[in-house]
C-alpha cells in the first residue's frame, strides 16, 4: 500500500512540474507557447509548422505576453525539435536575453526556415508573418 501512495505522491509532483496546457498562450497560427524557464520560451506549432509558424508565436508571445518593444530582438535558443513542455514532436525555443539562455547572437539569415541557434529578427518583424485579422465593415 505504501508503494500505491508513494508512486501517487511522485506523479502529482510531476504533473504539477508540467505547464497546464489549459494556461498556454495560443497565437494566431495556431501555435502554443509556453515558458521552459525564465529567460527561454518555446513554441509548439499544431503540425510540423513553418518558419513563418513558429516567428509569429514567438513574435505575439514576445509583444503580447512579456510586453516586449516592437523594436526588441528575439533569437532562437533552440532550433526545432520535441517539446520540453508538451511532449509535442516539433518546437523551437525562443529568447529575448541570448546572454541569459547561454547563445551566441548570429548574422542574420536570408531563409525564414532555417531556424538556427543564434538567429533573430525584431518583435515587429516576427509578427510581420502572422496572418492578417480580415477587414470587418
Amino acid at each position: 500500500m505504501n508503494r500505491l501512495v508513494a508512486g501517487a505522491g511522485l506523479f502529482a509532483a510531476f504533473a504539477m512540474a508540467l505547464p497546464d496546457p489549459g494556461d498556454a498562450f495560443t497565437g494566431r497560427r495556431g501555435t502554443r507557447v509556453n515558458p521552459v524557464d525564465d529567460a527561454v520560451f518555446e513554441v509548439i506549432a499544431r503540425t510540423a509548422g513553418s518558419g513563418a509558424d513558429y516567428w509569429c508565436g514567438a513574435g505575439e508571445y514576445a509583444s503580447r505576453a512579456l510586453h516586449a518593444a516592437w523594436t526588441a530582438r528575439i533569437y532562437i535558443a533552440r532550433g526545432r525539435g520535441p517539446s520540453v513542455t508538451t511532449g509535442r514532436k516539433s518546437a523551437v525555443q525562443f529568447t529575448l536575453d541570448p546572454a541569459a539562455a547561454g547563445i551566441t547572437p548570429a548574422p542574420p539569415s536570408l531563409s525564414l526556415n532555417s531556424l538556427r541557434v543564434g538567429d533573430s529578427m525584431s518583435v515587429q518583424e516576427a509578427r510581420s508573418h502572422c496572418p492578417m485579422q480580415p477587414v470587418r465593415p
